[in-house]
């Protein structure tokens, strides 16, 4: 059977209308579809999914037999409820979620990754003002430098959250919409795409959405490549930071000491990723902060349980950036100790004296 895509008064194949490129006439054979559905509950009949395939149809112009197809051959992906409903950042302490990304592997592998990623790193930093070590520790927590980048379809893991999941349906749905956008964009298959169980792809593991915002094709070759080109993932990686506002300043944490665990500090420790309370505050508030800090700049209190006992940091504005990557202050300090064990590796490997 071919299936046409009918839009703008032109006629073109599925693929070549739902990918915005021309192509020859997309054949599917009953007996394909009949052993998808025989392996996963097809999302085609579904009354909810053909009431999002009508606001697709009607909003960007996708054909409806294209899409019909495509859901045809999704399913739900009950695993993928369950890696959701059980993030690490819930489940582990810092001292246990620092073992698991802070680790040897991941800083030699580092080393590596920058010597043979130098000469695009040093020109990101140049063009976005993001260091290599961020860059090369965002990359190495995501996918261990490309070699995890997930073996779930996307197309299955935003239709099952989108549809299966209701805590997070509004915003995975959006998602969805958003790959089938970048799939028509940058010409590529929606169904071939694989990524982690939340629809993230790539050596950053960018969602659809972040991928059409700050993707980039950082080797001039025409195309956006954070999948298999490291030079393209680099830039975007950058490129994501700058967007959110990194500054590049001197530190992005300090630790620091408290006089005493007042109730006034237990109600603002830990209570929001965003720096909101100044310096000079948190001095009058007991904390004990580096003379080198300036009063009026804005810092977040945060609390990190060792197994030594508990930690106190300060987190600064590019702290706070490194979270609008991930939305937990777990992450955002292991990707900057990762970089910092990085660099410091490095700088001895360079000048071993």
């Amino acid at each position: 059977m071919q299936i046409i895509w009918v839009g703008s008064g032109q006629r073109f194949s599925f693929l070549a209308r739902l990918l915005g490129i021309f192509a020859r006439p997309a054949v599917f054979f009953s007996g394909v579809l009949l052993a998808f559905s025989a392996l996963a509950e097809p999302y085609a009949t579904r009354t909810q999914v053909q009431g999002y395939i009508d606001e697709l149809v009607e909003t960007h112009g996708f054909s409806r037999v294209a899409l019909e197809e495509v859901f045809a051959q999704a399913s739900k992906q009950e695993r993928i409820i369950e890696l959701m409903s059980r993030p690490a950042e819930r489940r582990l302490v810092w001292h246990e979620y620092r073992k698991i990304l802070v680790d040897e592997p991941r800083v030699s592998q580092g080393i590596i990754f920058w010597r043979e990623n130098e000469a695009a790193l040093e020109r990101a930093a140049k063009i976005y003002g993001v260091a290599p070590e961020i860059i090369v520790a965002i990359i190495g927590v995501e996918t261990r430098y490309g070699r995890i980048m997930g073996n779930f379809g996307v197309v299955d893991a935003l239709s099952t959250l989108a549809f299966d999941y209701p805590p997070r349906a509004e915003f995975f749905r959006g998602q969805l919409t958003q790959h089938f956008l970048l799939s028509r964009e940058e010409g590529k298959n929606p169904l071939s795409m694989q990524g982690s169980y939340a629809g993230a792809m790539g050596f950053g593991q960018f969602i659809p959405s972040s991928y059409r915002a700050y993707a980039v094709d950082f080797d001039g070759d025409g195309v956006r490549d954070i999948w298999a080109n490291k030079t393209d993932a680099i830039g975007s990686v950058a490129n994501y930071f700058a967007e959110h506002g990194w500054r590049g300043a001197e530190g992005v944490v300090e630790r620091v000491t408290l006089g005493d665990e007042t109730s006034e500090l237990r109600a603002l420790i830990n209570s929001g990723l965003k720096p909101t309370v100044t310096v000079a505050e948190w001095r009058t508030m007991g904390v004990q902060v580096g003379p080198e800090q300036d009063d009026s700049r804005l810092a977040t209190l945060m609390r990190m349980e060792q197994e030594s006992g508990n930690e106190y940091w300060l987190g600064y504005d590019d702290f706070y950036v490194i979270t609008r990557y991930n939305h937990s202050r777990l992450y955002a300090m292991a990707v900057y100790q990762l970089s910092q064990a990085i660099r410091k590796r490095r700088e001895s490997t360079l000048d071993p004296t």
